[in-house]
């Protein structure tokens, strides 16, 4: 059973749709204690990094998903949830739940392209689980004006370019956080959810 984190900045209606398209078992909740007790975890996110953190520690949901993430049982993040498992953003100084290590920066305003960055771009990835049977730089949807900068480089999983290379997806142990939305990329998008229910 995967639990999908409901913090309120969530996309939730997205990753319900892909979720029930390829016929998941899986449920939504704000509740610590439910989503503690699931077999797998999606941490999604779509929103600021501050007000978000405010809702994970005052519900207790921050420390649920870092307890989750200290079981080795799979956890999933996708673009804010992908970045808040670093340590901080750049996004009103925000201090995140320290998970991954590394900080989530913002897009250099004079580096000549739009921010956010917003739409389909191609993504380069070591070989993994969650990437079978993706094709090789294939294309993935994006929406954000930060962007996450791993400190160690055994913990990038995919490189994305966008004026600079940026991690586009993450991975620690069981943790694996995907900057851009798997559940708005279409096929290879839903072949990577696929993935993460039956590999993990």
């Amino acid at each position: 059973m995967i639990g999908v984190v409901d913090y309120k900045a969530g996309n939730l209606k997205s990753v319900d749709s892909a979720l029930s398209h390829l016929h998941g078992d899986f449920f939504i909740s704000d509740d610590p204690e439910k989503l503690l007790k699931c077999d797998k975890m999606i941490f999604p996110g779509v929103g600021e990094a501050y007000s978000a953190m405010e809702v994970l520690r005052s519900t207790g949901l921050g420390e649920a998903v870092k307890e989750f993430a200290s079981s080795g049982k799979p956890l999933l993040g996708i673009c804010l949830g992908a970045q808040i498992v670093f340590d901080h953003s750049e996004e009103r100084d925000t201090p995140c739940l320290g998970i991954i290590p590394g900080k989530v920066k913002r897009f250099a305003p004079d580096m000549g392209l739009k921010v956010p960055h917003m739409g389909w771009n191609t993504i380069e990835y070591r070989e993994l689980p969650l990437f079978k049977d993706i094709p090789q730089n294939s294309s993935f949807y994006f929406v954000h004006s930060y962007y996450i900068a791993s400190e160690n480089d055994e913990n990038v999983a995919a490189i994305c370019e966008y004026g600079i290379p940026f991690t586009a997806a993450a991975v620690k142990d069981n943790i694996l956080a995907c900057q851009f939305h798997p559940e708005k990329s279409g096929e290879p998008g839903l072949q990577l959810l696929k993935n993460f229910i039956e590999l993990y």
